[in-house]
């Protein structure tokens, strides 16, 4: 049974590291990260407004090859969640820019915490940091 407890503890102390259950690398609770949102579209400005359930980064227009970010401490239970609303002057696009998860999806390609998001004629893309490529994740939606 005294096995048992140390066996629990020791799990609670790696999981807080991110070694537990065999997830390597999973993230630490109030680990720093950075958002960067890009506009690389080739002439539109970008309508942006930015939020999670607990701060409303305000509404932004970012002229062409402008950037927008800012930085935040996931919180302890790791289900913070931020989400952006963006529009040109036709189209619109609504998705989550951060997220809790357990795959480790979004943290290999914002390795570092640091999630590059640009936005392009045909639609968002993100950065994958460890092979400098961007992946297409969201396409515009026609109409404001």
């Amino acid at each position: 049974m005294e096995a048992l407890k140390y066996i629990a503890i020791v799990c609670v102390i790696l999981a807080l590291i991110g070694e537990c259950n065999g997830q390597p690398g999973a993230e630490v609770p109030l680990s720093s990260w950075k958002i960067n949102i890009l506009n690389e579209m080739t002439k539109d400005t970008l309508f942006l407004q930015c939020k999670s359930k607990d701060d409303d980064l305000g509404a932004q227009n970012l002229g062409v090859k402008q950037q927008f970010s800012w930085s935040f401490k996931e919180n302890l239970w790791q289900t913070t969640l931020y989400w952006c609303y963006m529009h040109n002057a036709e189209s619109h696009a609504s998705f989550n820019v951060f997220w809790p998860e357990k795959s480790g999806w979004l943290a290999f390609r914002c390795q570092l915490r640091n999630c590059i998001w640009s936005a392009r004629d045909d639609g968002i893309y993100l950065k994958t940091n460890p092979h400098n490529t961007f992946e297409l994740i969201h396409t515009w939606e026609p109409g404001m």
